[in-house]
């Protein structure tokens, strides 16, 4: 009489109607290790809360990041409007003319081989092939004052996007994966992450200007900022510019004032930097120069911006822009940027 066997692999009985993982040698797991891993079946991961995303992994900064998979987080891959009611927010309801496609992103694909680009078209996308890809830092001021009313704009208004914003006390929204291309800054779309830092602007000396609405004196002479329409304030901590006097200077050769970004932003904006310069090698921690050394303050000639790799204001890829603006100081968050990279 022939009799049926029936082979079992990684169970074991222990007692009656009871069963447990086994070794390879047939063994009941009991090693330190091996419990560990059953006390981790359904466990919550927990972040750090300073991690950004690329290629779906998580990479420290050292700074406050809130994920767009957060709460209160920002999600650009999203194709409904944000802040619209939610009957008119479907994509194709409500007023929208810039809306025209229900992406606000696109595919890295330039430089890739054919073979690449079928693989990350399915997000397949690893750290290595698309540091080959990414050799740009594109720093914008947003215009609006506050990250909120920034995504309102790009996401419900505009229909384009970026990496990252940067808010009024340093917290950093990411609000898509790095390896997405961002809609953001034109021709630097495709090799370039972006940001966009909270501040009003900087606006034409002889011309009226929003900065007295948003920039307040205390009794004691120090300059705040106030969020004007807002129904109390946002943040901790009063957010406050470095320095108490606007700056004027000089970008596209037009004289401009604004005043300047917060202690706060600059010191998590060198945190993100030394992490994405340290990411992707091709991100020199540097920004254009001249013969002499010094910063350029306008858009880069063809032949300049095709070989340059490192750091950019908007101004650098785009006649029509000025951010981040003549307050901007390049060489005190370089030189932040700079020693974190050295530790």
């Amino acid at each position: 009489m022939r009799r049926s066997v029936v082979v079992v692999v990684g169970l074991a009985v222990v007692g009656a109607g009871a069963w447990c993982l086994t070794e390879p040698d047939g063994k009941a797991q009991t090693s330190p290790a091996a419990k560990a891993s059953r006390s981790n079946i359904g466990r919550k991961v927990q972040r750090s809360g300073d991690e950004i995303m690329v290629c779906g992994q998580l990479y420290h900064t050292t700074a406050k990041v809130v994920l767009w998979t957060d709460p209160g987080g920002y999600d650009a891959y999203r194709v409904d409007r944000r802040f619209a009611p939610s009957d008119e927010a479907p994509w194709g309801k409500g007023e929208t003319p810039n809306l025209k496609h229900p992406n606000r992103y696109a595919s890295r694909l330039k430089g890739l081989t054919t073979s690449e680009v079928e693989r990350v078209r399915g997000g397949g996308w690893d750290l290595e092939t698309l540091a080959r890809v990414v050799d740009q830092f594109v720093i914008h001021f947003d215009a609006r004052g506050t990250s909120r009313r920034c995504f309102e704009i790009l996401q419900d208004v505009r229909g384009l996007s970026v990496h990252f914003m940067l808010d009024l006390d340093g917290t950093i929204y990411q609000t898509l994966d790095v390896k997405e291309a961002a809609w953001h800054a034109t021709i630097a779309n495709g090799r370039s992450i972006g940001i966009e830092i909270a501040n009003i602007g900087a606006y034409p000396v002889d011309a009226p200007d929003p900065l007295d609405k948003w920039y307040i004196r205390d009794a004691d002479g120090r300059i705040r900022i106030a969020v004007p329409d807002s129904p109390g304030s946002e943040y901790k901590t009063v957010p406050r510019p470095c320095g108490d006097n606007p700056v004027i200077g000089v970008v596209q050769g037009k004289k401009l004032r604004q005043y300047d970004f917060t202690p706060e932003q600059y010191t998590a904006l060198a945190r993100l930097t030394a992490t994405l310069c340290t990411l992707f090698p091709k991100i020199k921690p540097d920004y254009p120069r001249d013969a002499s050394g010094a910063l350029i303050p306008r858009k880069l000639d063809a032949t300049e911006y095709a070989k340059y790799q490192g750091i950019l204001g908007h101004y650098h890829v785009q006649l029509n822009k000025v951010d981040p603006g003549p307050a901007f100081q390049w060489d005190r968050y370089l030189e932040t940027t700079r020693d974190l990279m050295k530790k």
